[in-house]
Order: C-alpha cells, then sequence, then structure tokens
C-alpha cells in the first residue's frame, strides 16, 4: 500500500476520509518546515557519529535536506503534497530523491521527540522576537513620558477622580508592567530551551546517539532529564500562552484608557489618523479601532492559555494526539501578540495630550482634598479628624459650585481654628503632585529618579 503516512503496515484499511480532516496537520505546522529540516540534519549528524550512516550517506542526506530549505524558501508550494504532518512531508520528499537511505533517517527518532523539539525550537524565536517588540514599546513610553514629563494628570480610583498625578508616571506605571512581562518571556524561554530529541516515542532509544551533541548544534542549552517527560510536556508552551495572556492585558488595559481619554466626550488626548478609522454612515467620527481590537484579541489569548490547559488536565503519560492541538494555540497566539505590539507601539508614539481638556478635567472631582486633609495632619490633626474637616469642605465647596482653592478661609476656619492661609499652597495642582516625593511617588524629582533607573534596566540599547 503506498501512503504518505509513516506508519500503516499493521494496517488493512486506509484512513477514513473523515478522520484525515480531523487529524491532518500539515496547513498548521507548515511553519516548522525550517526547525524540521534542522532537527533531521542533527539527528542524521548524532547517526553518522554512532556509526548508522557512512560519512557519504551522512553528506547525500545533508546535502539534501539543506537544498530543500532552499527550495521551502522560493517555492514551498511545489513540495507539499497530501501529507500527514511536516515530518511526513519531509521524510517523504528526501526519500524520493535519496531511494532506500531517505528511510533511514527516520532512525531512533519518533515524531513525538522530533516535534516537540520543532516547536521548542519555533517557541525560543518567537519570543526574541516578541521581546523586541516589547522593548520598542518600553522605549517609545520612557520617551513619551520624557515628551510630557511635566504635565498633570488626572489619576483615577474606581475610574473617579482621585489625585493629580504627573503624565509621565502614568506611563512608567505601564513601562512597569511591561518590564515584568519581558521577566515572563524571559522565564518561558528558559521553558524552551530545552531539547527532547533523542528520547523516542516515550522511552528514549536504542542508538546510543549523542543527546549533547544534538542540542549544543541545535542551540539548546539543556536536554531533557527524562524521556517520559520530554514527549509529554508542554510547560514551556502553558509558560509562553501565560506571558502572553498577561502581556495582553496590560495592552487592554492602556487600550480600554486610550478608548476613553480620546472620545471628544472626554477628549484628554488624541490618537493618530493612521491608527483610527472611520464610519462608513457618519462623516464625522473617528473611532479608535485599533485599540477596540487590541483590547478584542486579549480573549482570544486568555482562551488558548486556558483550551491547552484543559487539554493537558486529562492525559496521562506519556504522548497523547491530543496534544497536537497545543500548536493551534501557540501559533495563534504568537500571531496575534506580535502584531498587536507591532500597531501598539506604533500607535503610542503618535497620541497628542489635549492640555486644555487636561486642565479642565483635573477641576473635576477635587482632586486635591487628600492634601487638604494632608495639611492638617502637618498642622498636628489626626488623620481620621482630618479627613472628616476635609469631606466638610469639599460639601461646601460642592454647595457653593467652586474649588476648594476658590473658598473664602473665613468660611475654612469655621471648619477648624489651625487652617490658616498657609493651606492655599498645599492645595494647588502642582503642589499636591510636588508633595509625593517618596520614592516610586509621582512628584517630579521622583519621576526623574525613576526615569534614571529605567534608562539603567534598558540594557538593549548598549549592544
Amino acid at each position: 500500500m503506498t501512503t504518505n503516512q509513516l506508519w500503516g503496515g499493521r494496517f488493512k484499511k486506509p484512513l477514513d476520509e473523515s478522520a484525515v480532516r480531523l487529524s491532518y496537520s500539515l496547513e498548521s505546522d507548515k511553519r516548522l518546515v525550517f526547525y524540521d529540516l534542522d532537527v533531521n540534519k542533527a539527528h542524521a549528524k548524532a547517526l553518522y557519529k554512532a556509526k548508522y550512516l557512512s560519512r557519504d550517506e551522512y553528506k547525500k542526506l545533508t546535502e539534501c535536506l539543506d537544498m530543500l530549505a532552499i527550495e521551502f524558501r522560493d517555492k514551498p508550494d511545489s513540495l507539499y503534497g497530501d501529507d500527514e504532518d511536516i515530518h511526513t512531508c519531509i521524510e517523504r520528499l528526501v526519500t524520493d530523491r535519496c531511494g532506500d537511505l531517505g528511510k533511514k533517517l527516520h532512525t531512533g527518532k519518533s515524531r513525538n521527540d522530533q516535534v516537540i523539539t520543532d516547536t521548542r525550537l519555533y517557541t525560543k524565536d518567537s519570543i526574541t522576537s516578541i521581546r523586541e517588540e516589547l522593548q520598542i514599546l518600553i522605549d517609545v513610553l520612557v520617551e513619551l513620558a520624557k515628551r510630557y514629563e511635566d504635565v498633570i494628570f488626572p489619576g483615577f480610583t474606581h475610574f473617579q477622580p482621585a489625585q493629580p498625578v504627573l503624565f509621565s508616571h502614568h506611563m512608567l506605571a505601564y513601562v512597569e508592567k511591561f518590564f515584568r512581562d519581558l521577566d515572563r518571556f524571559d522565564a518561558a524561554f528558559k521553558s524552551a530551551d530545552v531539547c527532547a530529541l533523542g528520547s523516542g516515542a516515550l522511552a528514549g532509544n536504542n542508538y546510543n546517539l549523542d543527546r549533547q551533541e544534538m542540542a549544543k548544534s541545535l542551540g539548546f542549552s539543556a536536554i531533557t532529564a527524562n524521556s517520559m517527560d520530554a514527549v509529554s510536556d508542554r510547560d514551556f508552551i502553558a509558560d509562553t500562552l501565560h506571558a502572553g495572556s498577561v502581556c495582553m492585558t496590560h495592552l487592554s488595559r492602556f487600550c480600554e484608557e486610550l478608548i476613553i481619554f480620546s472620545s471628544p466626550l472626554v477628549g484628554l488626548l488624541e490618537i493618530g489618523d493612521d491608527f483610527t478609522t472611520g464610519s462608513s454612515l457618519m462623516p464625522q467620527k473617528k473611532n479608535p479601532d485599533v485599540a477596540e481590537l487590541i483590547r478584542g484579541k486579549t480573549g482570544r489569548v486568555h482562551g488558548h492559555w486556558v483550551a491547552l490547559q484543559t487539554t493537558l488536565k486529562g492525559l496521562p503519560l506519556a504522548y497523547n494526539r491530543d496534544l497536537q492541538e497545543d500548536k493551534v494555540y501557540l501559533f495563534d497566539t504568537v500571531d496575534n501578540i506580535s502584531v498587536c505590539l507591532t500597531c501598539f507601539h506604533k500607535m503610542i508614539a503618535g497620541i497628542t495630550l489635549n492640555e486644555d481638556a487636561i486642565e479642565a478635567a483635573l477641576k473635576k472631582g477635587y482632586g486635591v482634598a487628600t492634601d487638604f486633609a494632608d495639611y492638617l495632619v502637618e498642622k498636628g490633626v489626626p488623620f481620621r479628624e482630618a479627613h472628616d474637616i476635609t469631606g466638610a469642605v469639599v460639601l461646601i465647596a460642592i454647595e457653593e459650585g467652586k474649588q476648594l482653592h476658590e473658598l473664602s478661609l473665613d468660611k475654612l476656619k469655621t471648619l477648624h481654628p489651625l487652617i490658616d492661609a498657609d493651606v492655599f499652597h498645599y492645595i494647588t495642582y502642582q503642589a499636591a503632585v510636588s508633595a509625593k516625593s517618596i520614592e516610586g511617588g509621582t512628584a517630579p524629582s521622583s519621576v526623574k529618579k525613576q526615569i534614571s533607573k529605567i534608562n539603567r534596566r534598558i540594557t538593549w540599547k548598549k549592544h
């Protein structure tokens, strides 16, 4: 029976067409083609060193794999057939070109250890690319913080006006989140940087292949310690999906703010035309579609992480075909994170602040009320009492339709005798911000220190 499968000798009937549609994965795992060629080359070298291939055989297989790499780069469509997966495809092509020698290539190797090695290589490269986009984003945010370093911006809790902060401080808060994303991706990279090749289907192999040498030739830092774990482990994918899920959450939170702040009803900032769209009906609209799409794709990435965990939770050792789904989740997550990060850092670089609207917004919600209470504390009033007095001051301001600094000193003195004219120096927005000079606070001096520390953490520009 002629087949493009890597199995079939003990079967009397071919796979049903519906089962083929369910189980064949070539369309999905085509992106592993160059990794699979490299893994085959590393395996062929190990077979040669273990004396299962002659020098001429090894040379012929290597030359064939190298030629296939060129052809897959230049004219891939002519090479793919009705193969079960990318591994089957490459083995078919090698056998077609090298005859019986091609059939030796799979000696001591299973698709189980082959696919996970391919996937680990793909994951490492993908994380490297994602990290580069995150680094660009951090650079953009730091530059944005510097551009608007002294702009005072409304800070929120419960999305209610809370206390004034520097806009730069707001941007640097996200810088910290994205630095933690880098840490998570670094951990996922370390988890992926372990070579499973040589583990066979689950028990290892009988050919004494040099696993350390195979790992070194493929750029891995270590080899797996247990062959059953090697072919069943998908923790590194879960780690990558988790890192991606948290990163997308950070992007989504930021996008939510952009969507709200850019609405004409709020108008604190504007997103560039190149990252907004219009309406097919309403000619006046400028919609923050890119921010909305990133927010929307976050749920998709979250779903992949949960889906993989759900798949893994019911699997006995070692390999199970359920694991074929892992790459669907991984590939789609990588694609979405990559495009979202690229769009996001380009969009952020082009935003502009509406400082008039920001100044008007600061006057809403009595953001300096806490500083009024702090003033009383400095005068010796217990904070809880100061809190109550300030609440009464705010109530008067609401009833009179005034800001706190617009109230008369005489009226303020009726609330507490220690209130004096110097209170008005404490309840300006500039004073409120400058008072938060504690490390990590929003005072200009503290923000400058934050930027200085962040610049020391930005090591990628030094290479």
